[in-house]
């Protein structure tokens, strides 16, 4: 039986659920009323779906207002694919919803892959293992369509075929250079115990990069290290380890001998009080509100710094 749809065109202000790439889509397209049955995850879609504060409030405007903006999903045999929209079907089972509006489009393997890829790049908050998977997936499926004489980079008069040209130009879209990319993929080379810690920020992003060269019994390793000498370690120390590795010397003990240069434990509990602080924000603000306003600076002065070390 075939489905009915109406033609409505997306109001910019609509949704509190949106992305740029939703936003950017054609005015008008048929909307589809599909039960959240026929609705299944996108195949290693390498985004997080939390059950955090952000999807309770998500939730409660489901309650209240239902989802406004549609998902985008392609058929295919059992139902429809999400490609875009992930948190608001999370939502709206949560919600107890049983249908949401979807817009239902035809596409490719890998087209779906780089709009998937580029719908969630466009969030706030991007833990570095989802970047990192994102970021290989989008680049599989360039080099896929690279190999197509029929796919060119836009704007170009040459094909995707090459590592360093793919990430180039995920680079540009994404607000970072190539080499960004490339070393963000390394990190797909890590173990998830160890992709778990820098996601968490006990292990810094420059350091996960070299460890990510390690085999997988030496990143096993170094977790006993870690976890003997309480330390998490610096760039150097992360360089040395590799090093031990490529000269097939990095045992567990070797990676000991490292991670105990370490003068004091970098994992650790660092505190204020809040009469030291207070001068620095409104009267208003509670203890609560200082730190989170302390954390999104210190985000914006590391991205800042990473940025300038790249030039």
């Amino acid at each position: 039986m075939q489905k009915k749809g109406v033609n409505v065109s997306l109001s910019s202000y609509d949704d509190i659920f949106s992305t740029e790439q939703d936003r950017t889509a054609p005015v008008t397209e048929e909307i589809r009323s599909i039960p959240l049955a026929q609705l299944h995850p996108f195949k290693d879609h390498p985004f997080k779906v939390l059950d955090d504060d952000a999807m309770s409030e998500t939730v409660e405007s489901v309650k209240q207002i239902g989802v406004v903006v549609p998902l985008i999903a392609r058929p295919t045999e059992d139902g429809y694919e999400i490609v875009s929209g992930h948190r608001r079907h999370h939502a709206a089972e949560l919600a107890g919803v049983d249908t949401v509006p979807v817009i239902v489009r035809e596409m490719d393997d890998d087209s779906a892959v780089i709009f998937m890829v580029d719908s969630n790049l466009q969030r706030e908050n991007i833990l570095p293992s989802e970047k990192a998977l994102a970021y290989k997936m989008k680049m599989e499926a360039m080099k896929r369509q690279g190999e197509r004489k029929d796919l060119q980079v836009e704007g170009t008069s040459r094909q995707v075929v090459g590592k360093l040209e793919a990430a180039d130009v995920i680079g540009q879209e994404s607000g970072e250079s190539g080499r960004q990319v490339q070393r963000y993929i390394r990190l797909t080379n890590l173990i998830p115990e160890v992709l778990d810690m820098v996601d968490q920020k006990q292990i810094a992003f420059n350091p996960a990069v070299e460890l990510s060269y390690l085999k997988p019994e030496e990143q096993q390793d170094f977790l006993e290290a870690i976890d003997a000498t309480q330390t998490a370690p610096s760039l150097s120390q992360a360089q040395r380890i590799k090093k031990l590795s490529q000269e097939g010397s990095c045992t567990q003990d070797a990676i000991v001998d490292v991670m105990s240069e370490a003068k004091k434990p970098e994992v650790g509990r660092l505190t204020f009080s809040t009469d030291s602080l207070r001068k620095y924000f409104p009267k208003s603000y509670t203890a609560k509100q200082m730190e989170e306003t302390i954390i999104r600076l210190l985000e914006q002065y590391m991205k800042k710094r990473q940025r300038d070390m790249e030039r």
